[in-house]
């Protein structure tokens, strides 16, 4: 058995190669250092960017767990101005506030400020606009779920008078499509601490799963919800009275879907029973 060598004691023969080739690898690396700084030199880029342009996106944070630019406020616009405009096809006596354009009128005049203080990108901190957005969800909410609970007395005891089985449906689809816009707006309002706190990325656990967070590679890596995501979930669970595809995972994001559902089968069930009674 060779014994090992100690300090002091001769060079071990074989470490002269060992050395040798350790030299030569650092000189074949320092060579081709310099052939790919000159190459990058010719195409006018920077080491650092031609790293960031070829880095591996499966190896990055998906977009919804990330800081990004935060959505754009024109789709919540549209779709909530279509729920303040729905309620004007509610009849008078089944509104909170008559006349029936009282109500539609201040939430069009608090959606019109916050737009015009932050038409663009909603990714600013603001606790007065993020009171305000609140304060729209809640003025929608109740005026929408004084209208269920007028209509289910109405239905019930009959004193809706000779209401035609057209105008019932009507009446009908505008408070369950009110009760989905604005239902959809405390989804996106309460996830992960609302839209700008999805946008810088503040709050690491989601409130609602959705079925790209499970499967990244079948969504593009910009992914991230947004409110049409969030009025998809409000349909689904107004539709079939229960989730779909996308999971509630808080407590609170299980009793909202709950009192959702509930509305929503008052509404339906009512409207329907009440419609099929009085149809010629």
């Amino acid at each position: 058995m060779r014994p090992v060598p100690r300090d002091g004691d001769a060079a071990h023969p074989g470490s002269a190669h060992v050395v040798d080739g350790i030299k030569s690898l650092h000189g074949r690396l320092d060579d081709l250092e310099r052939l790919v700084a000159q190459r990058l030199e010719e195409q006018g880029k920077r080491p650092a960017e031609w790293l960031h342009e070829h880095a591996d996106v499966r190896h990055q944070l998906p977009a919804w767990r990330r800081k990004t630019n935060g959505e754009a406020r024109w789709t919540v616009a549209i779709v909530v101005a279509i729920g303040i405009a729905l309620q004007i096809a509610v009849p008078n006596r089944l509104v909170l506030l008559r006349p029936v354009w009282v109500a539609p009128a201040a939430q069009g005049a608090l959606l019109l400020a916050l737009v015009l203080a932050n038409p663009h990108r909603i990714n600013r901190e603001s606790r007065m606009l993020r009171a305000l957005s609140l304060i729209l969800a809640a003025m929608l909410s109740l005026a929408n779920g004084w209208s269920v609970a007028l209509l289910a007395v109405g239905v019930t005891d009959g004193t809706l008078g000779k209401t035609t089985a057209k105008t019932l449906l009507i009446t009908g689809a505008a408070i369950w499509l009110t009760n989905v816009v604005a239902f959809a707006l405390w989804y996106w309002e309460f996830d992960r601490g609302g839209p700008v706190a999805r946008a810088l990325a503040t709050h690491p656990y989601p409130d609602f799963q959705f079925p790209q967070m499970l499967t990244p590679e079948m969504a593009p890596p910009h992914w991230e919800p947004t409110f049409a995501d969030y009025l998809y979930l409000a349909f689904t669970n107004a539709s079939a009275f229960s989730p779909t595809d996308v999971m509630p995972l808080s407590r609170w994001a299980k009793i909202l879907m709950t009192i959702q559902s509930i509305l929503s089968i008052v509404t339906v069930a009512l409207v329907v029973a009440r419609a099929v009674n009085i149809l010629p």
